[in-house]
This record gives structure tokens, sequence and C-alpha cells, in this order.
């Protein structure tokens, strides 16, 4: 077995992470209109269907880290494609809209198996904490997901139609995600699970660090949600037209890759130290979002930035705190609640937009930012009185 991924192992697999978040999170941001526009069915039900595929996510998640435990990441992360292709073919062929909320439940599935919680599950499990290096870098190349993928999503609808692009991406995932992951995963070795002691919760964790650790999780990823899901609409409410809107926004994605590279640097640094500047930066952004709109292009900034290290510390701070044996269950046990409440987000985001306005939905966003940096100053402290 290598004692880490090679360079060629973390393109591959950022590859494979491209196509899957393609393929399913970042679907409808490009074929929401056309699916609405062609079937007549209500917009809150296309996006809607999204949410149900992130609950089925969350509610797989505890199983999928026990099966990664004893099975290994290589067969269930290449599962990932072929099964997202099945709901992208099922889309494609949906007429009734029961068929069409059926095909995301099975795309949900495919987002347990093959997501970032599962492949930091499986690195964990495969590297230890060797694999800090291999998750950095495979977040910094699927941080292009959406520069890569909805140009040509949105190219294959406007030339095919959004069933044939459906088709035609799920014939992508079925050729290339399992050759991927099968040259870039090695074949597991069963380990046995870490002894859990008493007073200890998570799989080996600390009882009071799991649930501070799962709270700042899950409310960090309902931000993230609320953040995609709603942030053109709410900087037009707030006077921005839509070109404006959409220029502002896409400072998210260079924003995140450039802090991913910053932390990169961080070799040597505990995870903790990074969770908390996620943290403070997210609630800089958004609060002088919040109250000086003439600056959003500085707000969105630094939220993208701690938005980004968000994504790797949710890899590495586990894979810090608890024994390699255990990072698979403790992963899927992690991502449960975070799911449920990306799930819940679109429409109780949506809801406050409609019934509060923009100015009141921002300050609630800032809340909860809030609200996230006292739970990680929180782990800090604990964590640092247990060393």
């Amino acid at each position: 077995m290598k004692e880490s991924p090679t360079l060629l192992d973390i393109l591959l697999l950022g590859g494979a992470q491209i196509l899957v978040w393609g393929g399913s999170f970042f679907l409808l941001s490009v074929l929401a209109d056309p699916i609405g526009q062609d079937t007549g069915w209500p917009r809150q039900w296309v996006l809607g269907a999204l949410s149900l595929g992130i609950l089925v996510s969350g509610l797989l998640s505890p199983w999928l880290g026990r099966a990664l435990a004893r099975w290994g990441g290589r067969g269930l992360l290449g599962a990932s494609g072929i099964i997202v292709a099945a709901g992208l073919l099922v889309l494609a062929a949906s007429q009734h809209l029961a068929v069409y909320v059926l095909a995301w439940v099975i795309i949900g599935a495919g987002m347990a198996c093959g997501l970032y919680d599962a492949l930091f599950a499986a690195l964990g499990s495969l590297y230890g904490v060797r694999a800090r290096r291999a998750i950095s870098h495979i977040t910094l190349i699927s941080g292009l997901c959406t520069t890569l993928v909805w140009p040509v999503m949105a190219a294959m609808v406007s030339q095919f139609g959004w069933r044939t692009a459906c088709v035609l991406y799920a014939a992508l995932l079925l050729v290339s995600v399992v050759p991927m992951y099968r040259r870039a995963l090695p074949a597991h070795r069963a380990v046995t699970a870490a002894t859990t002691t008493a007073g200890q919760g998570g799989h080996g964790l600390d009882r009071g660090v799991y649930w501070l650790m799962s709270a700042s999780f899950t409310v960090a990823a309902v931000l993230m949600t609320a953040m995609m899901v709603q942030l053109i609409s709410l900087l037009q409410a707030r006077g921005a037209t839509l070109g404006e809107a959409i220029g502002l926004a896409a400072l998210l994605g260079p924003a995140q890759v450039g802090a991913r590279i910053v932390f990169m640097a961080m070799k040597t640094m505990h995870p903790i130290w990074p969770a908390l500047a996620s943290v403070v930066l997210t609630l800089l952004g958004l609060v002088l979002l919040t109250v000086a709109p003439a600056y959003a292009a500085i707000a969105l900034l630094m939220y993208g930035a701690g938005n980004g290290m968000r994504a790797i510390v949710r890899g590495t701070l586990p894979l810090a705190l608890c024994d390699a044996r255990d990072y698979a269950a403790v992963m899927g046990r992690l991502a449960r609640p975070s799911l449920i409440g990306q799930a819940a987000t679109p429409l109780v985001g949506g809801l406050c937009l409609q019934y509060l306005g923009a100015s009141p939905t921002f300050w609630v966003l800032c809340m909860l930012a809030g609200v996230n940096v006292m739970l990680t100053v929180w782990l800090w402290r604990r964590l640092a009185a247990a060393a």
C-alpha cells in the first residue's frame, strides 16, 4: 500500500470530484430554468428536489461511513458515478413530477457515496494523518468545479436541450469515474476500530469535542448553502443589477482557491487555527456585506476565503482529533446533521427573503456566523484544556 497519494492520484481524485459535484449538487444552477420552462413545473418543486437529494444523502451518511471503514472507499466512491448517472438518466426521461423527484432521490444516494465526506473518510482510513496533504490539494482542484462544469453544461443545454445534456453527462460519469477511482485508490485493507472509552462520543472523540465540532460544521454548511442559493437574489434585493450581482458572486471562486493555497502552506499548523480563521473571516465578510453594501466586493472576498478554508477543515480537523481507524465512521456521523441542515436551508432561506426582506435575512446570516465563531472558540478552548 502506498504511503500517500501520488500527484497523479490527487489529480484523478480531484477530477472525479469535479464530475460528481457537477452532476449533482451544482446541476440545477444551470438546469433549473430550462426544466421549469420545458415542463411547467413550479420552480419551488424543481429546486426543492435538490433539498430532497441532500436529505437522502444525509440520512445515508452514517451507514456509508461504517461501510467505508469495513469495505474501503474505492468501490463505494466508484459506485457514486454509476448511481448519479442512473439518476441523471431518470431525470432525462421524467415526464411527471413524481419521476423527477425520484431521480433526485437516486442522485442523493450517489452524493452520499461520492462527495467530500466519503472521499475524506476513505483517504483518512487509508493514510491517516498523511491524508491531510491530499485533502488540501483535492479541494483546491475541485474548487474549479463550477468554473469548468457550468459553461460545458450550459453549452450542451443550448445545443441539445436539457434532457440530452443529462444523458451526455451521465455517459461521461459512466465511462470515467470508476476507472479514475480504481487507479487513484488502493484496495482497502481492513482495520479494527479503535476502542472507545467511557466519556467519549463519536467513535473515540471526547463527547463535548464531537458535539461542538458537529454543531460548527452544521452551521457552516447552512451558511454556505444559503449564500450559494440566495446570494444573487439578496444582492439584487439590495439594489444591484443582475449583471452586478453575478459579477460580485464570481469573486467567491478565486477567494476560495486563494484561501486553500494559503492553507496548503500551513503544513505543521494544527487545523483548529485555520478553523478559527475560517469562521472569523466568514463573520467579518457577512457583517461588512450587511452594513456596507458599497464594499460588497471586499466583503465577498473575505467570506469566500473563509468558506474556502471550511471545506479543508471539515476533513483535516476530525483527522487530527481521532484515530485513523475510526475516521470513516466519524466522518459519516458528522455528515448527517450538516446535510440535513443544508437540505432545509433553501426552503427556510427563501421564506426569510420573501417575508423578512434582504436586510433582515443578511442579519440572520450574520447571527449564525457569530454563533459559529463562539462554537469554534469553545472547541479551541476545550482542545487546549485537554492538551
